[in-house]
Order: structure tokens, then C-alpha cells, then sequence
């Protein structure tokens, strides 16, 4: 099912409307995008306090503003900084269809220098209602950090294919007893329009 639900997503973003990003936007001068994330992730019982595996399908919707023009011009660092604004959800699937539901507040760097891809790295956090059920982690209302490195890689006009890595942090930051954390590792695809 998760196969058919990622493999649709793709589909639908491949075949988004031909004005969806401003077609003469490159990474260099855009000033916003949209991007469009679903992927797999996985808790690691024993990092930490991590007991519960938790495996789940994610979709996350973002949008990224771009807060600089290019700094350090051929450098290898060369890039602009981005503020995302995300909105997750994340379906356990190992845990009866239940799911949890943030907003997610990002600092991220796209180095700029190359032509062919277009690495970055990024982190932040943010609230999730957490209805999983588990009695170990003590609240429903949690909180998030994580922090990831993805590359994004132009495909069409203004358009980029993302792959991404997050290490993903939910607790209740001491706000509640018991307070077992989710700490888990997302792999994530997904499609960015430049604008």
C-alpha cells in the first residue's frame, strides 16, 4: 500500500501543471519553493532511550524562502540561506494506522556552486500531536528536532527532484512522565518548484 501511495505521489508531481514554477527561476535567483516530501522512516530502539520501533510512511509539505542573494561566490561553500515551513504527517504503520501531526520550523544552507545538483543541509523543529497510543511516551502534545542533508537535482525548468536524510527527535522535553523519545532515521523523495 505505501509503494502505491509514494508511487502515485510521484505521479501526480511529475505531471503537475506546466506553470507551476516561474520556468526562468534557478537556485540562484528564485526567491521561494514549494516542495512536496514522502518517504520511510524508522525508530532506532536502544539509541538513547529509544525502546518502541516505530516504522512510518511520511508526507511532508513545505515551503522555503529564500533570506539571501549568493554569499561566498567561488568558494566551495557558495550558497544561499533558506527558512522552511513544514507541515508533516506521519502514518505509523506498525502501530494500527495511527498517526501524528507537526509544524516544523527550519534553518537550512543550499550550496550553490555546482550546476548538476544542488546539496543542503538543514535543522530545526517544532510541536507534534503524537496518537500513537504508547503509553510510554507519557503526553500527546510533543516536541521535534532534527537536522538532515538532502541534494536536490534540476530535472525540468525550475523544477527539482529531492532526495533527502533526517535524523528525527519526538519527545515530551520532560513535560510529562514516562518520557520514551522516538528517535529515528527518514529516507525522503520528493519534487520542488522554484518560484
Amino acid at each position: 500500500m505505501v509503494k502505491t501511495l509514494l508511487t502515485a505521489l510521484l505521479v501526480a508531481l511529475a505531471t503537475s501543471p506546466a506553470g507551476a514554477g516561474d520556468l526562468g527561476k534557478t537556485t540562484a535567483d528564485a526567491g521561494y519553493e514549494l516542495t512536496l516530501l514522502s518517504g520511510y522512516g524508522i525508530t532506532h530502539r536502544g539509541f538513547g532511550e529509544t525502546r518502541t520501533q516505530v516504522q512510518t510512511w511520511d508526507a511532508i509539505a513545505r515551503l522555503g524562502w529564500y533570506l539571501s542573494d549568493e554569499i561566498g561566490k567561488g568558494s566551495w561553500y557558495q550558497g544561499r540561506h533558506q527558512l522552511l515551513v513544514e507541515l508533516p504527517y506521519h502514518l505509523a504503520l506498525d502501530q494500527g494506522g495511527r498517526s501524528m501531526l507537526g509544524g516544523y520550523l527550519l534553518g537550512s544552507w543550499k550550496f550553490t556552486s555546482l550546476s548538476h545538483a544542488k546539496p543542503y543541509i538543514f535543522a530545526g523543529g517544532g510541536p507534534v500531536y503524537v496518537g500513537l497510543g504508547q503509553p510510554t511516551m507519557g503526553a500527546k502534545l510533543n516536541f521535534s528536532y532534527q537536522g538532515g542533508t538532502g541534494v536536490q537535482i534540476p530535472v525540468a525548468e525550475a523544477t527539482m527532484l529531492n532526495l533527502e536524510y533526517r535524523y528525527h527527535h519526538i519527545s515530551n522535553a520532560g513535560t510529562a512522565t514516562p518520557n520514551e523519545p522516538l528517535n529515528s532515521s527518514k529516507f525522503l523523495l520528493g519534487l520542488s518548484w522554484l518560484y
